[in-house]
């Protein structure tokens, strides 16, 4: 049976990922230990909150070092995934520079409300194999005021208001803007094309 480590950054929404994870036969490490994360087969970084309350949390930990070593498939989801970035607008600490972007707000608008918090449709760029089998327009669940921009580390694009990266690779990290956790069989989809890389 293949070991997930899910980090342990203090963040909410950890429960519902290691739930999420357990409906897929995994085993489900919670932790913040170092070595158990470099030892995992696959390894989730999930985040909820505040950018620089979250990264001083795994900095404490010495969890940011073990990450930058990572070599198995890791995914950040949502806070997690501006985490893996180089930067972001919401805080002053540098991000973890293992993915390039820095992470922006999403501008206020009339009949637009920040965060963007609902369902919203997926539009796949290219062919990654953590979306194999989504349709275009696929419904997924979004909670976030910042976003990253379409580069060409996006897997897939979202459109509120402006176009941004609802999903992104780069070598062997994924990112994820929305939560697979709470996207019903899409998200659950997702997370078992993960497994399978």
């Amino acid at each position: 049976m293949q070991r997930v480590a899910l980090i342990n950054s203090g963040c909410a929404n950890i429960a519902s990922v290691r739930y999420a994870l357990l409906r897929q036969g995994v085993e489900v490490d919670v932790t913040a230990d170092p070595k158990r994360i470099t030892s995992a087969d696959k390894v989730i970084f999930p985040g909820v909150g505040s950018f620089d309350y979250a990264l001083e949390a795994v900095e404490k930990s010495g969890v940011v070092e073990a990450m930058r070593g990572l070599t198995q498939p890791t995914m950040g989801i949502c806070l997690g995934m501006q985490m893996l970035a180089q930067a972001s607008a919401e805080g002053q600490k540098p991000g973890l520079g293992l993915i390039k972007g820095q992470a922006q707000r999403f501008d206020d608008a009339p009949g637009r409300s920040v965060p963007h918090m609902g369902w919203n449709q997926l539009e796949p760029c290219g062919d990654d194999p953590l979306l194999r089998g989504v349709e275009a327009g696929a419904y997924v669940y979004f909670v976030h005021s910042y976003y990253l921009p379409p580069s060409p580390n996006t897997i897939a694009r979202c459109d509120y208001g402006q176009p941004f990266t609802a999903a992104l690779r780069q070598d062997n990290f994924w990112g994820c803007q929305f939560h697979p956790e709470l996207s019903a069989n899409v998200g659950a989809k997702i997370l078992s094309n993960f497994l399978a890389l």
